[in-house]
C-alpha cells in the first residue's frame, strides 16, 4: 500500500546513500550493503503498488456489484 510503497523509496535512497559513501571511502561491504537495500526497497515498492492496485481492483469491482 501507499507506506509500504514509501517504505521501498525511503529504503532505496538509504541504500543508494550508502553505497555511494561506501564506493567513495573504498568499502565494498557498505558498497554491497547499500545495494542489497536498493534492492530490498525496490521489492517494498513493488509490493506495496501491487497491494493498492489489487486494493483498488476490489474496491472497483464491488461498486460494480452494487450498481
Amino acid at each position: 500500500m501507499v507506506k509500504q510503497e514509501t517504505r521501498g523509496k525511503l529504503k532505496q535512497l538509504q541504500g543508494q546513500g550508502k553505497e555511494l559513501v561506501g564506493v567513495l571511502t573504498g568499502d565494498s561491504e557498505l558498497e554491497l550493503e547499500g545495494d542489497r537495500q536498493q534492492t530490498e526497497g525496490e521489492i517494498d515498492e513493488s509490493l506495496g503498488k501491487a497491494r493498492r492496485k489489487v486494493g483498488e481492483f476490489i474496491d472497483k469491482t464491488a461498486k460494480k456489484i452494487k450498481g
